[in-house]
């Protein structure tokens, strides 16, 4: 039992330490979109990946890697504001939500 709960908070030190980083420079060059871009992924990757996955791939959520030819930025925004089917509404606030939805509805 020991060795099982070791292994896993192992693990889980493994995984978390490799989904930490730095700033990447190059996010900050333009200053605009590619900014802004990154910060609506690390929103994502904050409030959003446990359920929809790292990589937009789904999981208990539906893949969203193509989710901006199905819905437009405002359904988007409306969504994440309000919740719908299983996802409980207000996990991102602000202009969070702003960020999260124009980098989705780019997602074709």
């Amino acid at each position: 039992m020991k060795k099982k709960l070791f292994g896993l908070l192992a693990g889980t030190a493994l995984v978390l330490a490799a989904c930490g980083g730095g700033d990447d420079a190059s996010d900050k060059k333009d200053g605009g979109a590619t900014q802004t871009a990154s910060a609506a992924e690390d929103i994502y990757k904050k409030s959003c990946a446990g359920c929809h996955g790292q990589n937009l791939e789904g999981g208990a959520g539906p893949a969203l890697d193509k989710v901006g030819s199905k819905y437009s930025q405002d359904e988007i925004k409306n969504i994440i504001a309000n919740g719908r089917g299983g996802m409980p509404g207000g996990l991102i606030q602000g202009e969070d939500v702003d960020k999260v939805a124009e980098w989705l509805a780019s997602k074709k």
